[in-house]
């Protein structure tokens, strides 16, 4: 069931792209009719865009009651124009931007000292409270691992040390994948 097949990705970069180019453009974003099997199951994803190595928009969700498709077409749209850190994205940065889409395992619970860097994303909640941060995000800025449990809780909105003072701990592994660099030129 799990990694999904390189076509299996290539239609879900598709998807991603066609989204973000409709969304960007204020059009209607088609489904993928091509899917079946795995890319009908619900599973959680993120999709993310890149503009010159940085990043430009990100939106997922842990969990999701729909489709992989329908949740990394959702995903796309809301990364191209919902993402509260960057304006939307403009039409003329399309031929720029680079798609990523991450698909998500489902959660497990995880002890603090179980925790890998690199291969495990966490949710860290408390009550109402929820903070994911993807595997990558720890390698990449160079967190250890309890640097990486503090900031999830950061993200929480909760005090940094909550991961050891009750809050749970849950993680998830993901299979990620991207354009290659000629489908960012906007021929995807």
């Amino acid at each position: 069931m799990w990694p999904l097949t390189e076509p299996e990705q290539a239609l879900l970069l598709c998807l991603a792209r066609q989204a973000v180019e409709m969304a960007a453009r204020g059009g209607t974003v088609p489904l993928l009719s091509a899917a079946e099997g795995r890319l009908l199951e619900a599973r959680g994803a993120f999709v993310t865009l890149h503009k010159a190595g940085h990043l430009r928009g990100c939106i997922g969700h842990v969990e999701s009651f729909k489709s992989l498709c329908e949740t990394v077409r959702e995903c796309a749209v809301a990364a191209a124009l919902s993402d509260p850190r960057f304006e939307p994205v403009a039409p003329a940065e399309l031929s720029s931007l680079n798609v990523e889409v991450s698909v998500l395992s489902p959660l497990f619970d995880i002890s603090p000292d179980h925790v890998e860097l690199g291969r495990h994303g966490l949710l860290i909640s408390k009550g109402d409270r929820r903070g994911v941060l993807l595997p990558q995000v720890p390698v990449d800025l160079n967190w250890d691992r309890s640097r990486f449990l503090e900031e999830t809780c950061r993200k929480a909105g909760l005090p940094s040390n909550a991961w050891q003072h009750g809050a749970r701990i849950q993680a998830f592994t993901t299979q990620i994948f991207a354009e290659t660099h000629a489908a960012a030129g906007g021929e995807g």
